[in-house]
């Protein structure tokens, strides 16, 4: 149903602006023109002026032809004036060229390819009936042609104008595909080649973070090589594009009904496609076909919709400088307000003095000589002029003034391509006057009285290097491609009501120095946009924290956000990798910030270094009290009777054990790291060795009391003493070969404890640590194998079996250190060691010295050598 509405609506649509029928002397002649008489032609095949009408054939004089009345693009029309004034201006000038008047005929290309190549003969031959190489009774010669605007049509006029040697110069701003681009152009070009536009596009997205954007080309070779050279460097530069929505260049040309259809097709680009960064390709066309969509939704769309609901999305349209935001004035009712805040490139301008002047004197009266006057006037100001043979209604006042048009249908600033215009007349006439200059320079010989006139081809090499200053100030200059050295200018787009707008200028790109500049506070954006600059991303970006997590089949520019894995980070917004974190630092909870890692050691002011302090000074006091409780009572049996001195040795030992755990607490440095386990290992050793040799003692001591024992000899204190000696010197050369080879140091372990730093004593060489420990180890298990033996000998007092029960709990706590302390790390590792040590010392303490004791002061009366010497 809504197709049948919209095919009756168009075809309403396309009654009410049918063209007018012509016929006979009443036809407009094609190519229309406009030409001034000079004893030297300039040529302007300009573009875009007027459209035809489909149906238009060349088979007969154009006089002769049923011709449809062609559309104007009224705007179009300075790019006329321009030229007009520029050898207006020229001939005024006594200095440029004096005694020659420049004359000029200006023809429009009507975008058609048949309409370019017969009007560039007929500028270079002038007849109606085309006779090429053959001149009709004239003597003036065309020096230059200026045009056109568009790749195709200035390489279909270079391809006639090369054979003839003549210099072209285009007015538009494009790059020439690789196929129509030799090593020298073919014609010369008064406007910076557009490759700088690409650079300043990109830089132009970067800017604002646009990484979602969509292309609008017109479907052409030059749209297809556009297209080829940017999307390579949106890639380099991590841009995607969601959509390219390719236009028929003759889409004007279209019938109402196909262009209804052309246009509907395309109507998601408003209302479905994301990307709010739109950059416009191509000329007129482009523009001419997104005001038609948005006049058809008008039409077409249900009228149950409100307007926000047809045109739902604001989009920040991008153009390149050969488009304009220009209409057709059948396109009156088309809202400008949808482009408000439009970025755009324009060829940098200046307003040439006395232009103003000169756009507002133009009347029909006024330009007898204009053949484009007529129909512009005609369809700018919807009247006809006077004597054209239509009623009072129809016909126009004569108040009618070009500056009261809004810019959509005319501009009286001037326009980039009319000031590429203006110019290329002037390189012109500076080549014509520098090749004259050389002529007379040379007295070169006169023919009938006068000086003969340059040939066209001359100027090549005069064009090839020039460089002057216009009437406005700018430095005109080409550079060794045949283009304008200059760079472009970037304007925002700003609507009103009435729905003209203006041109601000926010930026600039400069050609010299390839220097990118905006002004973004000048910048006035769409008054749909909720956030300024708006963003154009394909999803949100990733915030901080997070990284980007492509997804399958899409572009990816496309993409989930997963959060930073355990021990990395992002610090900025849509990252596309998460940073690690020095080894010193680890990341917050929201992964967006590293964190210094703290210390971690074990520390004597945390409950835990406290409680270990503590247990060490009980037990080391207990130890110093049991010592001088001994000293006091060394000369009473149970002091006596096993080996004093052991006794002594013992006891200092085990209270030099408990004093060392104090070298594992606090922050370790080179010293503690050194003496720890070193002094740990000796001085265990030594009061493991102790115990031994107190109880090789007591077994020697039986055996010799055996009448005819040959350990008689064995009995006193060397023994005791050669034992000690020997089993500590073996522990100490331990030691001193792992302290020379791979002595233990202090180190910083990062990765062990997350958010910590675990300050310890590495031990250097784990092999000499285990030999320190099972050499220990091997000597309580021979104490407690001796012990054992000697645990059922007859005496009275037998401390065999009290240092066999002190091994064996000596033993199991040495067994079970070794599985614990690996399972553990940091301060809880030390702090296992430590508990080891005091507990296994505590073992030999408390196994062999409180029976000791208790019979010392609780039962004094056993303490009686009657009672060490009773025979069980």
């Amino acid at each position: 149903m809504l197709g049948i509405i919209a095919i009756l609506l168009f075809l309403e649509l396309a009654m009410k602006i049918q063209p007018l029928k012509c016929t006979g002397d009443e036809a407009i002649q094609i190519p229309q023109e406009w030409y001034q008489e000079g004893d030297l032609l300039i040529g302007g095949l300009v573009s875009h002026v007027q459209y035809m009408s489909p149906n238009v054939t060349f088979d007969k004089h154009p006089s002769e032809e049923l011709v449809d009345f062609p559309f104007v693009v009224t705007k179009f029309y300075q790019h006329v004036l321009a030229l007009a004034f520029a050898a207006k201006e020229i001939n005024k000038d006594p200095d440029i060229l004096p005694n020659i008047t420049l004359g000029f005929h200006i023809y429009d290309s009507y975008s058609n390819a048949l309409m370019t190549y017969r009007t560039t003969l007929d500028l270079l031959f002038k007849l109606h009936k085309i006779v090429p190489n053959y001149i009709c009774g004239t003597e003036k010669k065309v020096m230059g042609i200026i045009g056109g605007m568009s790749p195709e049509t200035s390489i279909r006029m270079a391809e006639i104008l090369q054979l003839f040697k003549i210099p072209q110069i285009s007015y538009g701003s494009f790059q020439l595909a690789a196929t129509d681009e030799s090593r020298f152009p073919p014609f010369y070009r008064m406007a910076p080649d557009e490759a700088l536009q690409y650079k300043g596009l990109i830089q132009l997205l970067l800017y604002f973070g646009w990484k979602w954007v969509g292309l609008v080309i017109v479907d052409d070779k030059h749209g297809e090589h556009f297209l080829q050279t940017l999307e390579p460097m949106l890639s380099q530069n991590k841009i995607c594009s969601e959509f390219t929505e390719r236009i028929d260049r003759n889409l004007h040309s279209s019938e109402g009904l196909d262009l209804a259809e052309r246009c509907l097709r395309h109507i998601t680009l408003f209302t479905e496609k994301t990307a709010n960064a739109v950059i416009i390709h191509g000329e007129n066309t482009v523009f001419v076909w997104l005001a038609s969509i948005l006049q058809g939704t008008e039409f077409f769309l249900p009228t149950s919709l409100d307007s926000s609901q047809k045109i739902s999305t604001p989009k920040m349209w991008i153009t390149m400088a050969q488009n304009d935001f220009t209409l057709y004035s059948l396109q009156r009712a088309v809202d400008m307000q949808t482009f408000h805040g439009a970025l755009s490139f324009s060829i940098s301008t200046r307003e040439p003095p006395g232009f103003q002047q000169f756009i507002q004197a133009i009347t029909p009266s006024e330009a007898s000589q204009d053949g484009f006057i007529r129909d512009f006037w005609n369809q700018a100001f919807c009247c006809s002029p006077p004597n054209n043979g239509v009623s009072q209604d129809e016909e126009c006042t004569g108040e009618e003034r070009l500056e009261d048009l809004i810019a959509p249908f005319f501009e009286t600033r001037i326009l980039g391509h009319s000031y590429s215009i203006y110019n290329a007349i002037y390189a012109v006439a500076q080549a014509l006057k520098a090749a004259q200059t050389v002529r007379t320079y040379q007295k070169i010989q006169k023919d009938q009285g006068r000086s003969k006139i340059v040939e066209a081809w001359q100027l090549h090499s005069f064009l090839q290097r020039i460089s002057f200053n216009n009437n406005a100030g700018d430095e005109i200059k080409l550079n060794e491609r045949g283009a304008l050295e200059d760079g472009f200018d970037i304007v925002n787009l700003v609507t009103f009501p009435n729905n003209s707008y203006i041109n601000i200028p926010v930026g600039e790109i400069d050609s010299q120095r390839g220097t990118f500049l905006i002004h973004q506070d000048k910048i006035q954006w769409h008054h749909g946009f909720t956030q300024v600059p708006p963003p154009s991303l394909c999803n949100e970006p990733c915030p901080l924290g997070k990284r980007k997590n492509k997804i399958e089949g899409l572009k990816f520019c496309c993409y989930t956000c997963a959060p930073c894995p355990g021990k990395m980070i992002s610090r900025q917004m849509d990252m596309e990798n998460c940073d690690s974190c020095p080894e010193d630092q680890f990341p917050n909870e929201a992964h967006d910030e590293c964190i210094p890692k703290t210390l971690h050691f074990l520390s004597f002011e945390e409950p835990l270094g406290i409680t270990l302090v503590s247990l060490s000074l009980f037990f080391s006091l207990l130890t110093a009290l049991v010592f001088i409780i001994f000293i006091k009572q060394r000369d009473t049996p149970i002091v006596k009777a096993n080996n004093r001195n052991l006794t002594y040795l013992l006891l200092i030992s085990l209270f030099l054990c408990f004093l060392c755990s104090f070298l594992f607490i606090g922050k370790p440095n080179r010293a503690t790291c050194l003496l720890r386990q070193t002094n740990f290992g000796i001085i265990f050793s030594i009061a493991i060795s102790s115990i031994l040799a107190k109880t090789i003692t007591v077994i020697i001591a039986f055996l010799a009391s055996k009448p005819g024992s040959l350990f008689h000899k064995w009995v006193g204190q060397k023994l005791a003493y050669s034992i000690i000696w020997f089993c500590s010197f073996i522990q100490v050369t331990i030691c001193a070969i792992w302290l020379s080879t791979s002595p233990p140091f202090p180190h910083l372990d990062m990765e062990t404890l997350y958010g910590e730093m675990i300050v310890e004593c590495h031990e250097g060489s784990i092999i000499m640590f285990y030999c320190v420990l099972g050499y220990m180890g091997l000597l309580a298990l021979l104490s407690f194998t001796v012990a054992f033996l000697a645990r059922k000998l007859p005496d009275s007092f037998n401390e065999a079996k009290f240092i066999t029960f002190s091994m064996l709990v000596f033993c199991n706590v040495w067994l079970t250190f070794v599985p614990t302390y690996l399972s553990t790390k940091g301060k809880y590792m030390v702090a296992v060691e430590i508990f080891s040590i005091l507990s296994s010392s505590a073992s030999l303490l408390g196994c062999i010295f409180i029976p000791k004791i208790h019979i010392i002061i609780l039962r004094p009366e056993l303490n009686t050598r009657e009672q060490l010497t009773h025979k069980k």
